[in-house]
This record gives C-alpha cells, structure tokens and sequence, in this order.
C-alpha cells in the first residue's frame, strides 16, 4: 500500500483515551508496521468481500489481478474460491508475511497465486486480467494524481469485458462523524473499529483495538486517511473512461447487521472519450 497521509501511528482521541485506560499494557501502532500492525492485518477477515466480488466475476473471464493486497485479507478467499490470483503490494513487509503465509498453503492453492511487489497508482505487468480489484478503504490511501493513476494503470491490465470491482464504506448519506463497529478476525479474535470522520479536513481517523480490554499486550492499531466519498470515486471512473454499474451494499464481516459496505462495479467503455 503507498501514499498514506501519515506512515507512522496516529494519535487519535480514541487511541488517547484507550492508552489512558489501560496503562502500561498499552501499545500504540500503525496499522503498516512490521510488527503488530501486520499481525493485525493478518487477522483480517475478508471473505464475505472476497464472496461478493466473486459472485460478480465471470469464471471463465481469466486470471484477477488484487490491488494493495496486504498480508492477503482478500487473497486467500479468493484463492478458495478458485479463482488465479496476482497479488499486487507495496510494502516490503506484507510482501514478506504474504509469501510466508503462502508456503504453509497446499500445492494447488499456490500454484495460482503469484506475489509482485508494486506500486497500486502506477504498475506495469505485461499482461490483462479478467478482473482487478481492490480492497475496503485501500483506495482512499491515495491523492488524486495517485488514483488518476490507479485507473489509467486498470485500464492497460483489464480485459475488454472484464470488471474493475472496488469496495467501499457505505455511510448511507449519515452526517455521523463518528462509529463503531464489532470485527471478528479469522483467527476468532474480536476487534473493535473506531472511525471518526473530519468533513473540514477531508480526513478519517482509523483505531482499531481489542474487544477484549483485558488484552496483555493491548495494541491500538492507528491510521490517518482521506476522506472518499463513493460518489466521487463513481464520477472518477466515469471521467477516466469506465462505465459504473448501480453500486451494491453488502454486510461487511462481522459487521452490525446493517449493510454497511459498497461495492462498486466498473468496466471499460468502449469509446473512452
């Protein structure tokens, strides 16, 4: 992942409050690090993403190339789901947590999963994908020369016929500046995420922590992001020659019932201009 507004942990007023709480035990880090943010990352559960954007590529359409793929929240379900995957990431950690992760899977799932490490808003693979997607929140990572980049890099990898799939909050027009939200992780592990919203500044302040406040260690995982809105990122795809389906909700995981995410479908038009 690249172009994070802050890289190292941010203090947000939930952080604060928390480290305050809980003493010594607590450990404030960004969600980036080597360390405990990757762990963090690890633990995340993908798979009802990973289904809802399965159930929208064509089997036969080809290989999916992931954008920002992390420590692989949506590589691996979507490995299970069948499909040929190229993992696309930045960072050289995750790279390295990914292959590992990799190396513990069976033949057949590794045989189809490649790892390149590279940059999301400017990339150069020498072949199209039958899919591209792009994970929850990755997206808002960067500013928009990046992710006018992003869409010309898609437009050269995607197949003509193929689906360019991002995922999105959907806050559903609330004017709330703030919510929580109950995560579990694929290890059973429950989390608690924090968002607070900052309209003015056009920035999101991420905390995600344990929901167990008796945690030894007690890591607070931190991230500073832009503030994207779904209908700026649909009148983007339109401006940079795709065509955007109605956008569908869906639950995330362990999210609170409501649909709480989006997920946005876009295909190349045929006369860009």
């Amino acid at each position: 992942m690249s172009n994070q507004l802050e890289h190292g942990p941010v203090r947000t007023t939930r952080a604060d409050a928390l480290l305050a709480c809980v003493g010594e035990r607590g450990v404030l880090r960004s969600f980036y690090d080597d360390d405990a943010g990757s762990d963090l990352m690890q633990d995340a559960d993908g798979v009802s993403e990973a289904q809802e954007m399965g159930a929208r590529i064509r089997s036969a359409s080809g290989p999916v190339l992931e954008l920002a793929a992390g420590t692989g929240r949506l590589t691996f379900p979507l490995l299970a789901l069948g499909f040929e995957v190229t993992a696309l990431e930045l960072s050289t950690a995750m790279v390295a947590a990914l292959r590992r992760q990799l190396e513990d899977e069976p033949a057949d799932l590794r045989d189809r999963c490649t790892v390149v490490q590279g940059d999301m808003s400017a990339f150069v693979l020498g072949r199209r994908f039958g899919a591209v997607v792009i994970s929850y929140g990755s997206i808002s990572l960067l500013e928009d020369a990046d992710r006018r980049g992003l869409y010309a890099s898609v437009r050269e990898h995607l197949e003509p016929g193929g689906t360019f799939l991002i995922s999105m909050a959907d806050t559903g027009g609330s004017q709330s500046l703030e919510r929580d939200q109950e995560l579990s992780g694929r290890s059973g592990r429950r989390y608690v995420l924090h968002v607070r919203r900052s309209p003015a500044e056009a920035i999101q302040d991420i905390t995600v922590y344990p929901a167990d406040d008796a945690s030894d260690p007690f890591v607070v995982c931190t991230s500073r992001l832009r503030l994207l809105e779904p209908d700026q990122v649909v009148r983007e795809l339109e401006q940079a020659g795709f065509d955007v389906r109605e956008p569908a909700s869906f639950r995330s995981a362990g999210g609170s019932g409501r649909h709480d995410a989006l997920l946005l479908q876009a295909s190349l038009r045929s006369d860009p201009s």
